[in-house]
């Protein structure tokens, strides 16, 4: 217990030690000193403009960006005019956002594989028919009444989940029924209930492309690539 104690207290005393360190690397003096409110202010918007840079713009040249701000702020010895910027800054974000992007969903591509081996599989089922765009769809009631069209308003109650069966939304659960365009959803839904005839329930089986593809909601439990699967009663054309 001795033993642990003492490099314990020697673990205590180095990290005081280092926190010390950087508490001082932080607050070390320069050579230059704030008199004034206006410096004081000045120091500020430098400070935060600074982050904001670094944030977004880590591996910015910090002379280059100097002498911007300097001819910016004399208006003179210009090595770029100001009409250029926009054609040198945006293709250059543009890219790096891409590769941002790409970089990102490379962890969702196992997500897609599995939706695309679930779709192969699915269909194999002989109630299950498809589209040419590759929807899939079981009719679980067919209707009598009209059929839809693509800018129609319509009146459904829908039970939508996850292909493991993880509910994400219901409005049969919720136990009231929903209005909205057929041009104002996901594609296989503006497809899917074009199908079907007022009174009919259909069970779709919606491709990633036709849902949310790369770009769901952020923080929901819809995943990029991900496909859905919808259980849906046409109550009603609305409009």
């Amino acid at each position: 217990m001795v033993v642990l104690f003492s490099t314990l207290d020697v673990q205590a005393q180095k990290k005081d030690k280092k926190s010390k360190k950087d508490k001082k690397a932080k607050t070390e003096k320069n050579d230059f000193e704030l008199k004034n409110q206006l410096d004081s202010v000045s120091y500020s918007v430098g400070l935060n403009m600074g982050a904001s840079i670094k944030q977004e713009f880590s591996e910015a040249d910090f002379k280059a960006l100097i002498k911007g701000i300097e001819a910016a702020f004399k208006d003179t010895n210009y090595l770029i005019s100001q009409e250029q910027t926009p054609e040198i800054i945006r293709p250059y974000f543009q890219k790096k956002q891409e590769a941002a992007q790409a970089e990102e969903l490379k962890e969702f591509e196992s997500i897609k594989e599995e939706g695309v081996k679930f779709l192969e599989e699915n269909k194999k089922n002989p109630d299950v028919k498809v589209t040419p765009s590759g929807l899939q769809y079981i009719v679980m009631k067919e209707g009598d009444g009209k059929q839809p069209t693509a800018t129609s308003k319509v009146k459904v109650h829908y039970h939508g989940t996850l292909i493991d069966g993880t509910v994400f939304d219901s409005s049969v659960e919720r136990g009231q029924p929903i209005e909205f365009g057929l041009n104002q959803v996901i594609k296989g839904w503006t497809e899917g209930v074009q199908l079907m005839k007022v009174g009919a329930k259909y069970k779709f089986f919606i491709p990633q492309e036709l849902a949310y593809g790369a770009s769901p909601r952020p923080g929901g439990p819809i995943k990029p690539y991900m496909p859905l699967v919808f259980e849906v009663e046409l109550l009603e054309i609305v409009e």
